[in-house]
């Protein structure tokens, strides 16, 4: 990735302007006034903040909103967030049953060079300021946006960012080395006389990725710890490692220097260090996280890459980066924190079950599920549900309670292949799969070359390859791969509707269990990848997750526009506008309503999941509930084959009961004195039965 910063390096010494310049604009700076606010302060002594609280706050908002500002269409002249904040589209949600948005990073992010800011290099992931990006809007409009939700009931949730920050004034002044910024972040000062096992920068850019070679010579040298297990964003001649060295930089000791930097993403994201003496990286993002709340009003925040927040070189000379104790600790602070200011936390987390277990005792109050997420995306690719009843159970056998995740449509990431859980802790494991026995391993490959092919072949040309780690599409595309639709330019009315059906058999999994369901801007509208050519430029490191990051208008606010106001082209739109579907009966959008009308009513989200019973149908996936306040039993039963199913299950601890279908109010039948109940399911339907208990 070719770093946007200044292309050379200063050669002299910072005069003072530059220092107080760079001092104005740092993270660490602002966010010092902001934390003495809060010092000694009786507000922080009134909630509880040891323990995580999933359920409190999945009862704050059920229902989210994911946007993408960077994909928005707005009016003529209108910012994105003007265009969020919108009462109209609030109302909108409120009609459909959407209680929070999360807006996705909006601060400034990029880098600086010089006194320039230079534009964002992963979708305002790379923070490098506390105030909002004047791309996307203000921060008056922040707290209005923040205020119109709560005039309708809801909520917005905001982002903070403890893993990296971009190449911003916090960056320059650890360069410069100016006090105890380069504590920050995970850099090492390089002796002169070892620079012969740096590469050269090359002209233009400010930094060069270590080829494997220099790692394991630093490492040697006792620089710093080594490869790490894995490389994210891996990309041969432009991410072969996570380290990266600056070229000469003149400090404000006059010292000239090159440092080593650790970046898990990209290169002009560096890591920071959670335990360097200074603690400084602790107080940047803190103070970030009370800008957020106590400032702009947000009420709740993600935590984004919180995982990779301890590093060391074990005994045996391996290193160890994920899962590690400090990311806990780490974790717990941060959440601790949110909680003591009445917010909440969810973290995404794409580690094994058991980290993710591990990280929300007493951390994030929400985990993204990873877990489940890879899997009923091949149930529907395949038709068959084992794996994601294998994944359902593994995370039974964890303690992770269903309630505690955020069960989610698109973001605006990849479909993630990894599969962590099965490549690391459990890769030796034994598991009964497809009628043999495989190690945990075996049945990654088996699973990811599947994918690979089914999504992203020859016969899926829409869709494309993400690196190692998975393959960039939309919901939409992704139930046409599944249908084995090959040219979506052309499509019918059945086609769509069969595209439709997929979708919110999808969006059924996700709405009727516990915990937080989560949609995009891609889901309500029906977006279809953007074709490559069109993101030729922003594709040109490999990223190819841009195709599936289409701008959308979601209220028909300028329907002529070709492009949203950060420029990307304007995705196809199978299903129409909020307004529009609303409008039409058998919508996208207003089957959508009527889900999550059902999901409201009888508080599915604070159910229990006490069962997944086996199937004899390979498509069929039961999943029983038990509802709060003595509502009943309630039993999602999907089908993610095209083939109808009809069978017979077995209900333990239920027997001679009726059965209501919730989604079309209607009576289903009994559950007999066996406890055994028939299901009869068309193909890609849903249905959620509901028994009382006497």
């Amino acid at each position: 990735m070719n770093d946007p910063a200044h292309a050379t390096h200063p050669s002299q010494p910072p005069g003072d302007d530059e220092i107080r310049w760079l001092l104005e604009h740092a993270m660490l700076e602002q966010s010092a006034a902001i934390r003495r606010r809060y010092i000694a302060n009786g507000a922080l002594w009134r909630r509880p903040y040891a323990n995580a609280q999933p359920r409190a706050a999945a009862a704050m908002a059920s229902v989210w909103f994911a946007a993408y500002p960077n994909a928005i269409i707005t009016r003529p002249g209108e910012s994105v967030l003007r265009t969020l904040g919108d009462p109209a589209l609030w109302r909108t949600f409120a009609e459909i049953g959407i209680q929070a948005v999360h807006t996705g990073p909006m601060k400034r992010a990029g880098g600086v060079s010089a006194r320039t800011f230079t534009p964002s290099i992963d979708g305002n992931f790379d923070r490098i300021g506390l105030e909002i990006d004047p791309a996307l809007g203000t921060t008056a409009e922040f707290i209005a946006m923040c205020q119109t939700a709560k005039a309708h009931g809801a909520i917005v949730i905001d982002d903070i960012v403890p893993g990296h920050t971009g190449k911003g004034p916090d960056f320059r002044l650890a360069e410069r080395a100016y006090g105890e910024y380069p504590g920050i972040y995970h850099m090492v000062e390089i002796a002169p006389e070892d620079w012969p096992l740096l590469p050269p920068v090359p002209e233009g850019r400010d930094s060069v990725n270590l080829p494997h070679a220099s790692v394991l010579a630093l490492r040697d040298k006792g620089y710093i710890v080594g490869p790490l297990p894995r490389t994210i964003f891996y990309e041969p001649g432009v991410k072969e490692t996570d380290w990266s060295a600056t070229d000469v930089v003149v400090g404000v000791d006059g010292v000239a220097r090159r440092w080593v930097y650790l970046h898990y993403f990209k290169e002009g994201q560096p890591t920071l260090n959670w335990l360097d003496p200074s603690f400084a990286a602790q107080r940047l993002v803190l103070g970030d996280a009370l800008h957020s709340l106590g400032v702009l009003g947000a009420s709740m925040l993600r935590l984004d890459a919180n995982g990779f927040l301890g590093i060391e070189r074990r005994v045996d000379g391996s290193v160890w980066s994920e899962g590690h104790p400090l990311s806990v600790t780490a974790n717990q602070l941060i959440a601790g924190l949110v909680r003591k200011m009445g917010g909440f936390t969810f973290q995404e987390l794409n580690l094994t079950v058991d980290d993710i277990a591990i990280m929300s005792r007493g951390g994030a109050d929400l985990s993204y599920d990873f877990i489940t997420r890879p899997a009923y995306h091949v149930a529907l690719v395949t038709g068959d549900a084992e794996f994601l009843r294998l994944m359902l159970r593994e995370m039974h056998s964890a303690g992770v309670d269903p309630a505690s995740l955020v069960h989610a449509l698109q973001n605006h990431d990849e479909l993630t292949l990894e599969l962590v859980h099965f490549w690391t802790l459990h890769k030796d494991d034994r598991y009964a799969f497809g009628g043999r026995e495989l190690s945990g391993g075996e049945l990654r490959e088996q699973i990811r070359a599947l994918m690979y092919e089914r999504l992203a072949g020859p016969e899926t040309p829409y869709n494309l390859r993400f690196t190692t780690n998975g393959v960039a599409c939309t919901m939409a595309s992704l139930a046409a791969a599944a249908l084995r639709l090959r040219d979506l330019e052309h499509l019918d009315d059945e086609q769509v509707a069969a595209i439709q059906r997929a979708h919110l058999l999808m969006a059924m999994y996700n709405a009727l269990q516990p915990g937080v369901f989560a949609l995009s801007g891609w889901d309500l509208v029906g977006a279809l990848t953007l074709p490559a050519e069109a993101v030729a430029d922003r594709m040109a490191d490999g990223d190819t997750r841009w195709i599936n990051r289409g701008a959308y208008d979601l209220m028909d606010v300028n329907p002529t526009a070709t492009h949203s106001e950060a420029g990307l082209p304007r995705a196809r739109a199978l299903y129409g506008s909020l307004p529009e579907q609303l409008r039409t009966p058998g919508s996208f959008v207003s089957e959508l309503r009527r889900l999550l009308d059902v999901r409201r009513r009888y508080r599915l989200y604070a159910s229990r999941q006490i069962a997944v019973p086996d199937a004899q149908s390979p498509g069929l996936l039961i999943l029983v509930h038990e509802l709060p306040d003595n509502l009943g039993v309630e039993v999602t039963a999907l089908n993610f084959s095209l083939e109808p199913v009809e069978e017979m299950i077995t209900l333990p601890g239920l027997s001679n009961l009726p059965v209501r279908e919730l989604l079309q109010d209607e009576d289903a039948g009994r559950i007999d004195e066996h406890g055994r109940f028939w299901v009869r399911l068309q193909g890609h339907e849903g249905k959620a039965y509901l028994t009382e208990q006497r």
